[in-house]
């Protein structure tokens, strides 16, 4: 009897630690969300976005290039968490330089990214 009680909680107790292990892990997604906007301040569909990673930001961000058009919402949503996975562990804040085109004019921005946040950064298109 005594065993039997012995191998219950043993067991129990593998469970309940194999449960909190994925317990703790973050699900969050990590996202860049970069909305354009025109000169009159209309949101932009169908922009093309580019981000691209600042090597030479401090702390550095390695190397990395995305591209996204712009949805009906006027914003162009990028998942970096590839980006994170490939990057060292210690390594949480990343820096991207942001180019917004449409077929006739072009605009920059930057924008500060953290592992498993959504970072959100508005561009505006010139006259």
């Amino acid at each position: 009897m005594k065993t039997t009680f012995r191998k219950l909680g043993i067991l129990s107790a593998v469970v309940l630690s194999i449960g909190f292990a994925q317990s703790c892990k973050n699900k969050d997604p990590s996202v860049v969300k970069v909305y354009v906007r025109s000169a009159s301040n209309q949101l932009v569909e169908g922009a093309k976005v580019i981000i691209i990673g600042d090597v030479n930001s401090n702390p550095v961000t390695n190397s990395y290039v995305d591209t996204v058009i712009t949805n009906g919402s006027g914003f162009a949503l990028f998942n970096v968490a590839p980006y994170y996975e490939d990057a060292d562990e210690d390594q949480t804040v990343a820096y991207f330089d942001v180019i917004a085109k449409t077929n006739t004019k072009t605009t920059e921005g930057y924008v500060r990214s953290r592992v498993n946040t959504t970072a959100v950064e508005t561009v505006y298109l010139p006259l």
